[in-house]
């Protein structure tokens, strides 16, 4: 007998909107693991942000981040032991420990960006960007797999359950293993998946 994968959808009109950790801005928390769970003690997290001046990034001890730049002219990361990274709306994610110091310097104005977070001793994530158009299949392993839309409007169906996401909805799967991914018109999503560290 087919296993029903779990689906919980969160509508855009939902995302809890909580001031930065270091005071410098806003965040749109999109989902976070445990329900509930403060900045403190979360095992994931998936925010988006809208960073208006250059500056640091908040830090967090013992999590890794990714970040996609998702509108705007994109921003120089400089990251602690790396060299400076330009990251625009056109470049995969990049990803890189949430505890050394990092900070921002923006090329042309606001940009919104997407950030996942992982506790680094329990959990490991992966994000990436999609462009759908047509059927597009996906094979996983996640414990737990995200899907944000970011542009269009994406349907998905996976074991038994199905869902239409639009711009900037979000659907939460517990180990889907497979899921099918279609679009009318090209769309744009970010995969994130996440499980045992």
């Amino acid at each position: 007998m087919a296993r029903l994968t779990m689906m919980r959808i969160l509508r855009s009109s939902e995302y809890r909107h909580m001031p930065w950790k270091n005071g410098g801005g806003e965040t749109v928390e999109i989902a976070v693991s445990p329900d509930r769970a403060t900045i403190a003690d979360f095992d994931w997290r998936i925010s988006m942000a809208t960073v208006a001046t250059n500056g640091s990034f908040s830090t967090f001890p013992g999590v890794d981040r990714t970040l996609s730049i998702l509108e705007g002219g994109g921003m120089t990361l400089s990251i602690e032991g790396r060299q400076p990274k330009l990251l625009t709306a056109s470049d995969a994610p990049l990803s890189f420990p949430a505890d050394v110091p990092t900070s921002a310097a923006l090329s042309d104005g606001p940009v919104t960006d997407l950030n996942v977070m992982t506790r680094r001793q329990a959990l490991k994530h992966r994000m990436r960007r999609i462009h759908v158009e047509g059927a597009h299949p996906v094979a996983t392993n996640a414990r737990d797999l995200v899907l944000f839309c970011h542009r269009g409007s994406v349907a998905l169906v996976t074991g038994g359950v199905s869902a239409t996401l639009h711009g900037l909805d979000t659907a939460i799967l517990v180990q889907p293993a497979s899921l099918t991914l279609t679009a009318d018109i090209a769309s744009e999503a970010f995969l994130i998946e996440i499980g045992p560290a």
